[in-house]
């Protein structure tokens, strides 16, 4: 569970520059990145003068808009309302910032999310298509986030109707994880018949947005919110979508930022499937299922892998047990004999290692390496 965040700490403090700057107009990541690297910190340069700034070479124009979105800004309520709707924000200096979307020069300094974000979702691949999908296409798009979500990989998506419906839906029902990227605050489900699915997505992975708290779904935020599916994935897969869509905007995105586009085909004369049949022309990777995909994306073994790093002893009495205990039976005191160690701190020690599955008792008190 996320902790609330107290207006008048310093977190709190820290939080309202990251706040109020993505609240300025004219202030994207590069002019931000500039004003920290100008001024030392980003409160530095959230309290700085216009006079300051100006000495700086920042435009009066900018410098204005920073004075007065400064002035007009009140941190304490904002923050109170991301508490009371469970919202937390991800700053792009923060260790929760997802690490693909770091690398992507147009990422946006905030994140604001309900949920968590977790070091497993660096392995993401994102699944997006039309709203208006066929049969065909939700099938392939459940599919395709099952045995994704089933080998480990986060699947990502929009939460629209459809097909990111379906990849969401698929995701959680085969017990992963999901990320929906929101063009609405995440406080805003959209659309909102998908309110409960919106809640297994928190309970299994975020709601993602660069939009505050309150913010409501604007035809102009969606294709925006597309260039941080792409940037949060190692991969995108369209599964259906005209030529002319969101989809396709998002498989752009991909492309510019070096991401890999997966396309599946559909019927040669399905307007629905036109979309990826010219990105399958273009170069994106034809697919039929998610082995394809993960094979491509050298995630074949993706979860074993997770698995083996979870089992793996992780403190250094793990370590030494894990080195005594083999396939021959130990018991208890021959273990604590050999290690040096108090018979309170091994067995402790042992039961850890045993939820883990890196032991077995054969008889009381006789251990082996599972």
């Amino acid at each position: 569970m996320v902790e609330q965040t107290d207006p008048q700490s310093d977190e709190g403090k820290r939080l309202a520059s990251w706040i109020g700057f993505q609240r300025v107009p004219g202030i994207g990541p590069a002019r931000l990145a500039r004003l920290i690297s100008l001024f030392g910190t980003i409160d530095n340069a959230w309290d700085a003068s216009v006079a300051d700034l100006r000495a700086v070479g920042v435009s009066a124009e900018i410098a204005r808009a920073i004075h007065d979105t400064r002035e007009a800004l009140d941190i304490r309520a904002e923050i109170d309302r991301m508490n009371r709707v469970g919202v937390h924000a991800i700053t792009a200096d923060s260790n929760d910032y997802p690490r693909l979307l770091q690398h992507v020069p147009s990422a946006p300094p905030v994140l604001f999310a309900r949920g968590s974000i977790l070091p497993v979702d660096d392995v993401a691949v994102a699944i997006v298509g039309t709203r208006r999908a066929t049969h065909y296409g939700i099938e392939m798009a459940a599919r395709l986030a099952a045995d994704l979500a089933s080998a480990g990989v986060t699947v990502i998506s929009g939460l629209a109707y459809g097909i990111d419906t379906a990849a969401h839906r698929a995701a959680v029902d085969a017990g992963g994880r999901t990320i929906a990227v929101l063009g609405s605050g995440p406080d805003t489900i959209y659309p909102p018949q998908n309110r409960r699915l919106a809640e297994r997505v928190i309970e299994q992975g975020a709601l993602v947005s660069e939009y505050p708290v309150g913010t409501k779904p604007d035809a102009r935020n969606f294709p925006a919110r597309n260039r941080i599916i792409s940037g949060m994935s190692r991969g995108v897969i369209v599964v259906e979508a005209p030529t002319a869509s969101g989809a396709m905007l998002t498989a752009s995105f991909a492309a510019d930022q070096s991401r890999d586009v997966f396309a599946v085909p559909g019927q040669a004369t399905a307007n629905s499937s036109a979309g990826c049949h010219a990105l399958i022309r273009d170069g994106a990777t034809l697919i039929t299922d998610a082995s394809q995909v993960l094979e491509q994306l050298d995630l074949a073994n993706h979860k074993s892998h997770v698995q083996v790093r979870l089992t793996l002893p992780e403190s250094a009495g793990e370590r030494i047990l894990y080195e005594l205990i083999g396939t021959d039976p130990l018991h208890l005191d021959e273990i604590c004999l050999a290690s040096g160690r108090p018979i309170y701190e091994v067995t402790g020690t042992l039961l850890e290692m045993e939820l883990k599955g890196l032991v077995r008792q054969t008889a009381p008190q006789h251990y082996v390496r599972a």
